[in-house]
């Protein structure tokens, strides 16, 4: 039998996301707040599924490809490395990007955690027919608060740079040098006879990770060839993004 909550669990994160336009949760976050009580197993279920939700609409949204058999860990991986999670006055400190990366990598833990919890005790998961250990409305909330905290914090990032005043954002125009790196680091881009430049490229497709190799290109020393040292623009096939994390399928890499 599961154990009592002394006050009934409210998914304020959550429920914030949904005024602000992530209205499809609804159900979701209504079932969970019902399970706590009464159906532990279920509120595993559910707070995966709630935060791989959440996960996919802002990525849609965004306009950034995924694989639609991505599992949720593959899908958090997509989101850090494609959504800006500082603004833009605070992205060019490399120690204030660090803090944040390590603060990223405990919510993948989080994650995977979540998801470890649901295929182990989920209510629904896998129809396994070994029994599974009997967690109580306790270990529920731990996952249900922990989703709630993922949820809320993802979608305020993700309206965040939505709110940036047009004055606020780097054009294209204003970084010549810089979009002459890239395109002497990369091919050009053809598609059928159109030609791209790969500068261009990454601009519109990915502003995030341009706006982050940029302040990487300013701050870094230059190297033999006059190039900065260590922004991660080139080949290799071990190099990382701007961010601190290693480029995802969903990164354009001419």
């Amino acid at each position: 039998m599961a154990d009592s909550v002394s006050t009934p669990f409210i998914m304020h994160g959550a429920r914030a996301a949904m005024v602000n336009g992530l209205l499809h949760i609804e159900a979701q976050v209504d079932a969970i707040e019902d399970a706590i009580p009464s159906k532990p197993g279920l509120a595993f279920d559910l707070a995966r599924t709630l935060v791989e939700s959440t996960c996919r609409t802002i990525l849609t949204e965004r306009g950034i490809a995924f694989d639609p058999g991505e599992d949720l860990p593959a899908l958090f991986k997509t989101i850090k490395s494609r959504v800006p999670f500082l603004p833009p006055s605070a992205s060019e400190s490399s120690d204030v990007r660090e803090s944040i990366a390590r603060t990223l990598g405990g919510l993948t833990t989080a994650i995977q955690g979540i998801c470890e919890l649901r295929n182990a005790c989920g209510f629904a998961s896998h129809g396994s027919d070994a029994a599974r250990p009997a967690l109580e409305a306790t270990q529920a909330l731990l996952a249900a608060e922990a989703a709630d905290t993922i949820v809320g914090f993802l979608f305020r990032v993700h309206r965040q740079d939505r709110t940036i005043p047009a004055d606020a954002r780097r054009g294209y125009e204003d970084n010549p040098d810089f979009n002459e790196y890239v395109d002497e680091a990369h091919d050009r881009v053809h598609i059928f006879e159109e030609d791209f430049a790969p500068s261009r490229v990454l601009f519109e497709l990915a502003p995030e990770p341009y706006r982050l190799y940029l302040s990487d290109y300013k701050l870094e020393p230059e190297n033999g060839d006059g190039l900065p040292e260590s922004t991660g623009l080139g080949n290799d096939a071990g190099a990382t993004n701007a961010t601190g994390l290693a480029p995802t399928s969903g990164e354009v890499t001419p």
